[in-house]
């Protein structure tokens, strides 16, 4: 949080990079235990968890099915297999072959089908007796799954994706990992922005809080609605006293998804997405989680056209960033679990 008013929004400058005037000691930073309230950001999970999901759910990177390759995962306990058929168009279903079980996550596509390499029963994404099959999208970053037996909500025809900047100006880079925690334990991780530059101190550094839901002008009401997010100014460390700051913006729009919107500074109309999907529960009972990290980076400035140009070398650079962040993130997020399972979380 911020005393006295808020700091304008740091402007696009002519070059990314800005110096710090001076580089205060991790220790020496403002303390924000006081401001990352357990019930403000308990609330604001509570207030996602009763958003419609429509029962989507993340499979992961859309890039990671290729036109021979399924994507198998167990989502919510149910086993699922998603392919591209001869059209390219996204298909679904349960993953287990209904002959004699066979894991269809492991099987090859072969002209559109996805072929059992027990036996050999092919799958075009129709139902056949034994095998049902699920909505599917693709919204060019992402793979879902719909399955309404797991979500239990009023079904949609689409998952509520978040607005991304045009696919032909920007770059996409997605990570994932798996951890021993819930969805939930996600989310709260992303709707604790106090903890960036404590807990992330190679990457941010200079954060503040600028609103929270409870704090946004007008009480909580922009034009009529409540903005229910978090306005957070920060710096990306780059080296030395060199930063990018930035204005980023976390909302969450359904209950396994965090959106944090860059609204000004440099990247402006980049958006990071944090998707939390549920697993099958490990045989000790402790559940698993997958933490699906979408990067879609965008700059307004015409040498972005040059980073698009290099893709495939940015985009390891974003995964790799996202990787090294979610090692803590998850820990967090595990930790989080195991005291709500012990019962000895605060608050």
């Amino acid at each position: 949080m911020t005393d006295g008013a808020p700091p304008a929004p740091p402007r696009t400058r002519r070059t990314p990079l800005a110096l710090r005037r001076r580089a205060v000691p991790w220790e020496r930073q403002r303390p924000t235990w006081r401001a990352a309230r357990a019930g403000l950001i308990e609330d604001a999970l509570r207030r996602a968890g009763k958003r419609p999901s429509g029962n989507w759910y993340v499979l992961g990177a859309a890039r990671e099915m290729t036109r021979g390759r399924p994507l198998g995962r167990t989502v919510a306990g149910v086993e699922v297999v998603a392919w591209y058929d001869a059209q390219g168009r996204i298909r679904a279903g349960a993953g287990a072959c209904p002959h004699l079980g066979a894991p269809l996550k492991d099987s090859p596509v072969r002209c559109g089908q996805l072929v059992c390499h027990w036996h050999g029963m092919a799958f075009d994404g129709r139902p056949k007796p034994g095998w049902e099959p699920y909505p599917a999208y693709d919204d060019g970053v992402l793979a879902w799954v719909r399955l309404d037996g797991a979500g239990g909500e009023e079904p949609t025809e689409r998952p509520v994706v978040p607005t991304r900047p045009r696919p032909g100006r920007s770059v996409e880079a997605v990570h994932t990992a798996v951890g021993r925690c819930t969805p939930d334990d996600i989310v709260a991780n992303r709707l604790d922005p106090w903890h960036g530059a404590w807990f992330h101190p190679y990457s941010f550094v200079d954060l503040t809080v600028v609103s929270t839901p409870d704090e946004a002008p007008g009480g909580g009401a922009q034009g009529g609605e409540v903005f229910d997010g978090f306005v957070v100014d920060v710096s990306f460390k780059v080296a030395g006293r060199a930063v990018v700051p930035v204005r980023a913006v976390f909302t969450a729009p359904e209950p396994r998804t965090v959106v944090m919107h860059i609204t000004a500074g440099e990247g402006r109309g980049s958006v990071v997405e944090t998707h939390a999907t549920p697993l099958e529960s490990e045989a000790s009972g402790e559940p698993r989680t997958l933490v699906t990290e979408a990067v879609v980076a965008h700059s307004p400035r015409a040498g972005f056209a040059l980073a698009r140009a290099c893709a495939p070398v940015l985009r390891t650079l974003l995964r790799t960033g996202a990787r090294r962040l979610w090692l803590d993130d998850l820990a967090y997020a595990e930790r989080r679990w195991h005291l709500r399972s012990t019962r000895r979380f605060p608050g």
